[in-house]
């Protein structure tokens, strides 16, 4: 089994995404999940570059990493001095680690318009660099930039700029697609030419710009690349880099490369979700392999098809990602599919059961009216527990009232007040927030926790609104999804109303009434 080299650039080319700024803390953590993951290669950052990444070298080498080697970041020696008078050349030695990635210009017209000098000067700074480092002790990857634009325009001096690097003793020559502009068919070409020319590991380095980068990367595998440049989730400037999680199971499960661990890919999909959560980033639920949706089902032919054979409309094993098979609950789901839901509260029923047809009927009149179960699977347990005579209200609402006052004053521009009542009780509360569904929430907490002291554990970590009907103009209706987390697990809920703080209350209380359901559950089963 040939083995493939995963390079991974999330916290250097994927910090240049728009929107992401890694604190030194969440750089050290990512760290350590890639190097649990078996990656090869961590390009951490350039020390050269911001006091930041100066600060991460510094304290990254206390860790002790099993299967990872820490790249430093930086480029060929300036045009018209010494590599020893390059500060950013000195930088990559003070970081401390073994091995640095050396990027140079690839095409005649960066070189002669960007760089303005001349295309012999370039190719000594490329080799002076390299023979720099690798004289210092170090491991040199070189990043050919622009090089398959610099091989289309000028083959004979792109071939010349790794031939200098290759000279001064770089230990891999990497072609980047640094404007993602190429195709599979060329990349192929160029890459299978290289190959045969040096005598050494090829690295390849793709752009996503044409949305061709993964294709590129495993034509580039194909050609003889046995080094692989990309990022957890395709995060990067501009379209972003070669997305890794697509990546390394393509190669490893339908290519026969060794890419990482056999054991680690079911790690996989939670390592997708943690590096989006750290840089703060909404995960990409339609991602191949490791989305929320990539395995999910909705069509009752489907469903009843993957059933029968999950090979039917499932390319891989969910599993061995990390990920899992969602049936989603729908109008379109049949009658198999919701009997599979419902037999997780009374599992005497049976597809043909008249209590499975109410509960499917009240499913399709509340997708009627705007509701949207799929992704707000919660909601969905406490309508079939509704509909089952399974379902015993925690609390009674008597009514809210909510002001908003504007202009805001230290964050804070609404007021609610609300009664409850649990069981013979009644509680009156009110609360300040910034905005009405926040003071909503905060008085509702401030409520019941006298009654429910686990609603304290209650995090709300989303909020969407979608309006439904927008014709209506301002009396649309709207759908509010809340996703909220203790600490075992999270969940959805929805509501859907003309009126955005009711809709919003709706999701609010199906949100608690179903972890105190949970609660109530776990404790049965003690």
């Amino acid at each position: 089994m040939t083995r493939i080299d995963i390079y991974d650039s999330t916290l250097r080319d994927g910090a240049q995404a728009q929107g992401i700024s890694y604190s030194v803390e969440d750089k050290i953590k990512i760290v350590e999940r890639l190097d649990a993951m078996g990656i090869r290669y961590i390009e951490a950052g350039n020390p050269g570059s911001n006091p930041k990444d100066l600060e991460f070298f510094s304290r990254v080498g206390s860790l002790r990493l099993k299967h990872a080697r820490l790249i430093a970041f930086g480029s060929t020696r300036k045009v018209g001095i010494s590599v020893a008078e390059d500060g950013n050349v000195q930088s990559l030695l003070q970081a401390g680690v073994g091995a640095v990635a050396i990027f140079g210009k690839c095409w005649d017209y960066q070189v002669t318009e960007i760089l303005r000098t001349t295309l012999d000067e370039n190719l000594l700074m490329i080799g002076d660099t390299i023979r720099y480092l690798k004289q210092k002790g170090m491991e040199v990857v070189f990043d050919a930039e622009h090089f398959f634009d610099g091989y289309k325009a000028n083959p004979e001096y792109a071939l010349r700029t790794l031939a200098a690097a290759a000279d001064a003793g770089a230990d891999s020559l990497c072609l980047c697609d640094t404007n993602g502009g190429s195709f599979p068919e060329d990349v192929l070409t160029v890459v299978g030419a290289v190959a045969k020319r040096f005598a050494r590991p090829i690295g390849i380095h793709c752009h996503n710009d044409g949305e061709l980068a993964v294709a590129n990367t495993l034509m580039a595998v194909k050609a003889g690349a046995t080094q692989v440049q990309g990022t957890i989730n395709g995060i990067g400037e501009r379209c972003g880099n070669a997305n890794l999680c697509s990546i390394i199971p393509n190669l490893q499960l339908k290519l026969g490369y060794d890419c990482i661990p056999q054991e680690n890919l079911e790690k996989l999909t939670p390592l997708a979700h943690f590096v989006s959560e750290i840089a703060n980033m909404t995960p990409n639920e339609k991602a191949a392999f490791v989305g929320k949706h990539a395995f999910a089902h909705k069509g009752g032919m489907h469903i009843d098809a993957v059933r029968k054979s999950p090979t039917s409309y499932e390319h891989i094993n969910p599993e061995a990602v990390g990920n899992s098979r969602a049936v989603l609950m729908s109008e379109v789901a049949g009658r198999s599919t919701l009997l599979t839901r419902i037999n997780t509260i009374d599992s005497s029923l049976t597809r043909d059961s008249p209590e499975t047809r109410q509960v499917m009927d009240r499913l399709k009149q509340l997708e009627y009216e705007g509701y949207q179960f799929e992704t707000a699977e919660s909601s969905f347990e406490l309508v079939v527990r509704k509909v089952l005579g399974k379902y015993q209200p925690f609390f009674d609402l008597k009514e809210f009232k909510v002001v908003a006052t504007e202009p805001a004053a230290n964050g804070v521009n609404s007021i609610a007040m609300i009664k409850i009542r649990v069981g013979d009780l009644e509680e009156i509360t009110a609360a300040e927030g910034d905005g009405p569904v926040n003071a909503l929430d905060m008085a509702m907490r401030k409520a019941l926790e006298r009654f429910y002291p686990a609603i304290k554990e209650v995090k709300l970590t989303d909020y969407k609104v979608r309006v439904l009907n927008s014709d209506a103009a301002s009396a649309a209706k709207v759908r509010v999804l809340i996703e909220s987390s203790d600490h075992l697990e999270n969940w959805t809920t929805i509501g859907v109303s003309t009126d955005i703080i009711n809709a919003s209350w709706l999701a609010l209380v199906d949100a608690v009434e179903y972890k105190l359901v949970r609660d109530q559950e776990r404790l049965a089963k003690r």
